[in-house]
């Protein structure tokens, strides 16, 4: 049989980041806590919590979280018709939903979806950052319930929704592209010009230079992992990078900036991947992040 408190005091270790919080949220004592999941442990012969800070979820501690997740889904969904069930003297246990999404998609569109869903919903939401190409990864190792990714192929569990394509440009100012491309955007010239990238899983300028050139180029780079410092930083002049069209679509109508080559927009489809478990408790979430997708990509 589970030992529901002792899973619960892991979840909520996880979440609050520490046995002192996680203590003061279910209303027991830090040495009460740490009991429980003392005891976890040895009876399952693995480590589940990290200790640190934050506190932090081992591989087989994150499918432990998914599941206690499930739970707290389910038990919503009962209290809501037998509110008699509800202990008055227990303190109340939000649900917080582990979710992922690219930086892009979280500067663009995604935080209205996640608006519309919070504005209905007595869920919390815990939104990770990746890459989209590998947002699918958090999915496959139990760390979220859903998520924003590139993956096209159902991640195993899970139901895929078709969202749209996030197109980017490959921009940068006037000035920018006299300096460093006085002849044209060349090859030679792509090997000097200063790019931006997000972070080393980030590959768009790379796939952006193998599409337009035929064939893989070393190019020097500034790192910056903020998509709205992205155009900041293109617009100062800096560097080019591959930039969103929602946040390029004003400077590029205004001039301020340019695409390299004319007509050469990067498309990244993007779709929605949720646990089967969840999906149908999740409904709603579901239909207004592909909603808002529709309406934004």
């Amino acid at each position: 049989m589970l030992d529901y408190p002792a899973l619960r005091a892991v979840a909520t270790i996880v979440q609050a980041g520490s046995f002192e919080r996680a203590a003061t949220a279910l209303n027991v004592t830090p040495s009460a806590i740490s009991q429980r999941v003392k005891q976890l442990e040895e009876r399952l012969g693995v480590v589940l919590i990290v200790r640190g800070t934050p506190c932090t979820a081992t591989e087989k501690g994150e499918w432990l979280c998914r599941h206690m997740e499930n739970v707290g889904m389910l038990e919503a969904e009962l209290f809501g018709q037998l509110p008699a069930l509800v202990d008055p003297d227990e303190p109340r246990q939000r649900v917080t939903l582990q979710i992922a999404t690219n930086a892009d998609s979280l500067g663009t569109w995604f935080v209205e979806a996640m608006s519309n869903f919070a504005k209905s919903s007595s869920y919390l939401l815990n939104v990770a950052v990746d890459d989209q190409d590998h947002t699918a990864e958090w999915l496959q190792r139990g760390r979220v319930i859903a998520a924003v990714t590139s993956l096209e192929k159902p991640v195993r569990g899970c139901r895929r929704f078709a969202l749209g394509v996030l197109r980017y440009h490959a921009t940068a100012t006037p000035d920018f592209v006299a300096r460093y491309f006085p002849q044209g955007v060349t090859s030679e010239a792509i090997r000097n010009a200063p790019a931006l990238t997000f972070n080393q899983k980030d590959r768009l300028q790379s796939s952006w230079i193998s599409r337009t050139f035929g064939r893989d180029l070393d190019y020097p780079t500034h790192w910056l992992p903020s998509p709205q410092s992205f155009v900041e930083a293109s617009l100062s002049g800096m560097c080019w990078g591959m930039n969103p069209t929602q946040l390029t679509r004003e400077h590029l109508a205004s001039g301020r900036l340019v695409e390299l080559v004319p007509d050469t927009p990067l498309d990244v489809p993007l779709y929605w991947q949720i646990n089967r478990l969840a999906a149908d408790r999740l409904a709603d979430l579901t239909r207004e992040v592909v909603t808002v997708a529709k309406l934004r990509l």
